[in-house]
C-alpha cells in the first residue's frame, strides 16, 4: 500500500512539473527532452517515456487512468503539426483558448489537474470496432528493446459522389387530429450526408518494444482500428506475445537456464561462459563439488524491470550432471572407492513431503 502511494505521488509530481513548465512558457520539445529537429522516432521514444509514468498498469488506484493514457496517445502527433506551425505563443494567442488547452492538446486531456472537469468524449458518436493483434517478440527484444515496423492495409472512408442517409434516429412527431386532440407517433428521421466509400490504404506503424515488456501487455494506436462511416474509427491494439527461447526461461524479471556438466567437472570444479541475450558473456567459476540440481544465482543478469530499467532481475542457473556411459571394471571401482573414501549411504524417505 505504501509503494502504491509513492507511485501515485511520483506521477503527480511529474504532472505538476510538466504543467508548470507549460505555464512558464517553455517549449514542448524541451519538456520531452528532444530538439526541434528530432525525428519522429525520437519524439515517440520521449513521449513513451512520459506515457510509461501514466500507464494504467502503474496507476491502478486511478479509475480514469486508461482514459488519460488513451488521450495522451491521441494528442501528441497532431500537436506536433500545430506546434511547428504556430509555436507556443501562437497557441496561446488564439489557436488554443487557455493553458489548459495547450497542455491538453499535447499531452492529452489532463485538465483535472487545473481544477476543471475532464472533457468527455461524446458517447453518442458511433465508433468502429477495435482490433487486437498479437505481436510476437523475442526474448532478445525484451532484454534490449527494439523498434518494429508493422505494415497494415487499413480501410479508410473517402468522400464519394452522391448523397446518403446518415445519423438516422427515432423521433416523436405530434399530429393535431382536432380541437384538443393530438396523436404522437414515432418515426425514423435521417440526415443527408455526402456519400463515402472505403478505400484500402497501406500504413506503416512503428511499435517500440520496450525493455522488460511483459507478456499480454498492449500498445494502443488511437484511431487505427475499423472505420465507421457515420462516426470515428476504433483503435488498434498490439498485444505482446513473448516467444519461447531455447536457452532461457522467463519468470518475472528473472531468467532461468540449465547447464549440463560432466561427472568429473561436478567433482573437481569447472569454469565456463554463458552467452547472454545481447551477446555478452556471463562467467561462471565452480571450485567445489556441484551436486545434480544445484543452483547458482547471478544477480543483475536477468531482464530489466519494465518500470525501472536500471533494476534487473537475476540469472538462475541449474546444473545437471551427465554420468559416464561406459561401465567401470573392478579395478576402476576399487580406485574410486579408495579416492572418495565414502561409505554406503542408502536412506529411504518421503521426498515429496510438504507438497
Amino acid at each position: 500500500m505504501a509503494s502504491k502511494g509513492m507511485n501515485l505521488c511520483h506521477v503527480c509530481c511529474l504532472l505538476l512539473y510538466v504543467i508548470s513548465a507549460v505555464l512558464a512558457g517553455r517549449d514542448f520539445y524541451a519538456i520531452l527532452g528532444v530538439t526541434k529537429s528530432a525525428s519522429i522516432r525520437d519524439i515517440k521514444k520521449a513521449y513513451r517515456k512520459l506515457a510509461l509514468q501514466l500507464h494504467p498498469d502503474r496507476n491502478q488506484d486511478d479509475p480514469n487512468a486508461a482514459d488519460k493514457f488513451a488521450d495522451l496517445g491521441s494528442a501528441y502527433e497532431e500537436n506536433r503539426k500545430q506546434y511547428d506551425a504556430y509555436g507556443e505563443d501562437g497557441l496561446k494567442e488564439g489557436h488554443h483558448g487557455s493553458h489548459n488547452d495547450i497542455f491538453s492538446s499535447f499531452f492529452g486531456d489532463f485538465g483535472f489537474m487545473f481544477g476543471g472537469n475532464r472533457q468527455q468524449q461524446d458517447r453518442n458518436i458511433p465508433r468502429g470496432n477495435d482490433i487486437i493483434l498479437d505481436l510476437e517478440v523475442t526474448l532478445e527484444e525484451v532484454y534490449s528493446g527494439n523498434f518494429v515496423e508493422v505494415v497494415r492495409v487499413k480501410p479508410v472512408a473517402k468522400e464519394a459522389p452522391g448523397k446518403r442517409k446518415c445519423n438516422c434516429r427515432q423521433e416523436m412527431r405530434t399530429t393535431q387530429l382536432g380541437p384538443g386532440r393530438f396523436q404522437m407517433t414515432q418515426e425514423m428521421v435521417c440526415d443527408e450526408c455526402p456519400n463515402v466509400k472505403l478505400v484500402n490504404e497501406e500504413r506503416t506503424l512503428e511499435v517500440e518494444i520496450e525493455q522488460g515488456v511483459r507478456d499480454e501487455m498492449e500498445y494502443p494506436f488511437i484511431g487505427e482500428g475499423e472505420p465507421h462511416i457515420d462516426g470515428e474509427p476504433g483503435d488498434l491494439r498490439f498485444r505482446i506475445k513473448v516467444l519461447k527461447h531455447p536457452v532461457f526461461e522467463r519468470r518475472g524479471d528473472d531468467l532461468y537456464t540449465n547447464v549440463t556438466i560432466s561427472l568429473v567437472e561436478a567433482l573437481i570444479g569447472f569454469e565456463m561462459d554463458i552467452l547472454h541475450l545481447d551477446g555478452h558473456k556471463v562467467h561462471i567459476v565452480r571450485d567445489k563439488i556441484t551436486k545434480p540440481g544445484a543452483r547458482m544465482w547471478k544477480k543483475g543478469e536477468g531482464l530489466p524491470n519494465f518500470d525501472n530499467i536500471n533494476i534487473r532481475g537475476s540469472l538462475i542457473i541449474s546444473f545437471d550432471v551427465e554420468f559416464p556411459q561406459t561401465q567401470l571394471d573392478d579395478q576402476q571401482k576399487d580406485g574410486i572407492r579408495g579416492l572418495l573414501k565414502q561409505g554406503s549411504v542408502q536412506k529411504v524417505y518421503n521426498g515429496l513431503q510438504g507438497y
